[in-house]
């Protein structure tokens, strides 16, 4: 675009204009280096003065309680700073750079999910060590999702066992990554100390007596690197030849291939998700990030670079919104926060239009207007004050109420609905009780704020005990709600032991019948419904249709018909569970001219779904995760035998000097309390981690004992 063309779209009161800013994220598995790496970005952006570390709980983005215990993220971090190139094309320019640092453990998915739905680029980070691991993939495949460009920075380059191929290799055959190195690492292990550009085939060269890493020598290639250099060089050519027709035409001509056309090449291929540039580094000994930085500017696309943002109108025809200041006012609420001192905050992405502070957003959802009492840019638990917030930007929202995770707000009257992000179903619920009737309000407004800050956890109430039901993604992610609920929101409870969110599905295809007929003195009740039920493939969902012909089902009674059938799978025949992945079709039925009533199709549509799951062969569903687990091999045989013992198929296993690494798809309900057990037998060196899989059908022994916990006002 033209420059010209991209002035237009800037308003001349924004600091940074659209191309001179990037919106990105840095996302791994869990303790791959992501908030470490963000630490050391903020400290040489110049946003904090002292580097933060993770397992001091000093880190900046980790701001809260839980966090900093606990050395994980737990909540992504919304952070924004400044960065000039010292080379390339945008040397001198300096750049807004805003970053959303993202949980890596599996039960915080939902995190990434919504971050990565309103980033432009974001940052991969992987060990040198491990390479890719299984939220590394999990976060890989979201990016794939919403069409993320990214670069990868592959980190702990310091660490004992450090092997940058291996790691470039594990992202090409286990993510089919597009993986090339543009810098290579000068040393490894405790002799890592600096990296080779393979675009200006200069070395960087990090001085030994500034622990800092402020400053490094540029200059020649080391003699014993020039033969690797000059053939990672050509490697890097070749790929790019591979996806970018101007390299190519330059390089089969015999033409010069500068430093600035080969970062253009990268540039161009990385936005069109056909090339991810690979750094090595160590965050923690403060190498390596500076290249990072420059990469994020060099080649992660601004707004402007990118497809419009897609979305439709109340009517559900399709229509797209780009970057422009002058335009009407587009955005998605993409995370709510509950501030202790300025109440809910909404994060709130920008696709077009200018926002000033007092004005008010049409909420798409709702038809309602909310007025924007104070904008905000946020630096982790730190806000400034801003006037006015442009499109690309993303800000914080105050005085917008009735606002959710995925809500439209727009200038009132543009007839705008964003695609929203989506978050998988719960896996895990328990009970929690609170210990006074004081405490029952205070648990009942805190649970509400939770879950409308956390779109994965769900609250609900067990209709035949009366008990508060919590829902979440796994015992961490429950036990940080427990810990949120008892220290932000002083309620006294009791929760319950831990509970698998079990899914019931049809074995078979069947058809059901169901008749509401009453007759009770004055007007009586009558309604009938005949369905056919299909099982469809696992993740499928849900589909109720209506395929009545000739008015046997007045239009009116059809949709409470429908809705009985939703209501009925709410709560299946084997053990009262969610039933799944099934079409339902309502083809026939009668009604009576005076009897007949919304509530008495809705009660048939309920009765013919209960009749045809009884005739289907219904089947229980569990949750099976994959587990990774790394041990010292001479504890091997004790993990695996103990993986055996809770119903574990064991994938994969791979040996790598004195470690084991391997693979298993184990059901969640033998997973409880494995952190310990792992712990115990390793002597406390092995790690794991587990990730949700897919629901897999129950052993019959196991749905019996299951089928006997329900019974007696068992909660489930």
């Amino acid at each position: 675009m033209s420059a010209a063309a991209t002035a237009s779209l800037n308003s001349p009161k924004r600091k940074f204009p659209l191309e001179h800013t990037r919106n990105i994220g840095i996302a791994a598995h869990i303790d791959a280096g992501k908030t470490t790496t963000t630490e050391r970005i903020l400290f040489y952006a110049g946003v904090v003065h002292k580097m933060g570390e993770v397992h001091e709980g000093s880190a900046v983005t980790d701001w809260m309680e839980q966090e900093r215990e606990r050395g994980i993220t737990i909540t992504s971090a919304a952070i924004s700073c400044n960065w000039t190139n010292t080379d390339g094309p945008y040397a001198g320019i300096t750049q807004q750079i805003n970053i959303i640092d993202t949980p890596g453990h599996v039960d915080f998915t939902a995190e990434v999910e919504r971050s990565l739905r309103v980033l432009d680029g974001a940052v991969a980070v992987f060990c040198a060590v491990a390479g890719v691991q299984p939220q590394s993939e999990t976060v890989w495949r979201q990016m794939n999702k919403y069409a993320v460009p990214r670069i990868a920075f592959i980190n702990k380059m310091d660490r004992t066992g450090a092997d940058f191929s291996a790691a470039v290799t594990s992202m090409r055959e286990r993510l089919g990554a597009k993986a090339h190195p543009i810098f290579i690492p000068i040393g490894a292990e405790e002799d890592f100390n600096g990296l080779i550009d393979l675009a200006s085939m200069q070395a960087h060269r990090y001085d030994a007596a500034d622990a800092s890493g402020m400053t490094y020598q540029t200059g020649e290639i080391p003699p014993e690197y020039q033969e690797e250099a000059a053939a990672s060089r050509e490697a890097l050519i070749e790929a790019l030849a591979d996806c970018d027709d101007e390299l190519a035409d330059l390089y089969l001509g015999g033409g010069e291939l500068t430093a600035d056309a080969i970062r253009a090449a990268i540039r161009r291929a990385t936005t069109k998700l056909e090339f991810c540039a690979v750094i090595p580094g160590s965050a923690f000994k403060n190498k390596g990030v500076q290249s990072v930085l420059e990469s994020v500017v060099n080649y992660l696309p601004a707004p402007l670079d990118l497809p419009p943002m897609k979305g439709e109108d109340s009517q559900g025809r399709a229509l797209e919104v780009a970057p422009d200041d002058n335009a009407k006012v587009a955005g998605l609420a993409f995370k709510l926060m509950n501030d202790p001192f300025v109440g809910k905050l909404v994060f709130f992405r920008i696709y077009s239009g200018s926002l000033t502070k007092g004005s008010t957003l049409y909420n798409a959802r709702t038809g309602k207007t909310e007025r924007i009492s104070r904008l905000l840019v946020m630096k982790a638990d730190a806000r400034d004050d801003i006037d006015a917030a442009y499109s690309g930007d993303i800000c914080a929202l105050v005085g917008a109420r009735d606002v959710i995770t995925g809500d439209t707000l727009s200038t009132k009257g543009y007839d705008v609905r964003l695609e929203p992000p989506t978050f998988p179903e719960p896996v895990i619920s328990m009970s929690i009780e609170p210990k006074t009737s004081a405490d029952q309000e205070k648990m009942a407004l805190g649970l509400q704020r939770l879950a409308e800050e956390d779109p994965t956890f769900v609250v609900s109430t067990d209709e035949e005990t009366g008990q508060t039901l919590i829902a979440g993604m796994g015992e961490l992610h429950l036990e940080i709600i427990k810990d949120r609920l008892f220290r932000e929101f002083k309620v006294g409870a009791a929760a319950g032991r831990p509970q698998i969110a079990y899914r019931e599905a049809f074995g078979t295809a069947a058809e059901g019948e169901g008749k509401f007929i009453r007759q009770s003195g004055g007007k009586g009740q009558y309604g009938h419904a005949r369905i056919k039920i299909e099982p469809l493939e696992r993740g499928q969902g849900i589909e109720v249709e209506d395929k009545t012909v000739g008015g046997v089902i007045p239009k009116e009674f059809i949709k409470p018909t429908l809705d009985g059938i939703r209501e009925a799978a709410c709560n299946g025949v084997l053990a009262g569970y969610a039933v799944v992945d099934f079409k339902a079709t309502l083809y026939d039925g009668s009604f009576h001219e005076v009897d007949s009533s919304e509530m008495a199709f809705k009660m048939a549509g309920l009765f013919a779904f209960r009749h045809a799951m009884e005739q289907a062969s219904a089947v229980l569903l569990e949750p099976v995760m994959a587990v990774e687990i790394e041990t010292p091999e001479e504890y091997q045989g004790d993990i695996l035998g103990d993986l055996n013992r809770r119903r574990g198929q064991i994938q994969n296993i791979a040996n790598k000097g004195q470690f084991a690494t391997f693979s298993a798809a184990v059901p969640l309900s033998e997973m409880f309390g494995y952190s310990t057990i792992v712990r115990s037998l390793s002597k406390g060196r092995a790690s794991f981690s587990m990730e949700p899989k897919s629901f897999e059908e129950v052993p019959p022994n196991i749905l019996k004992s299951i089928q006997e916990s329900t019974l007696h006002g068992s909660f489930h």
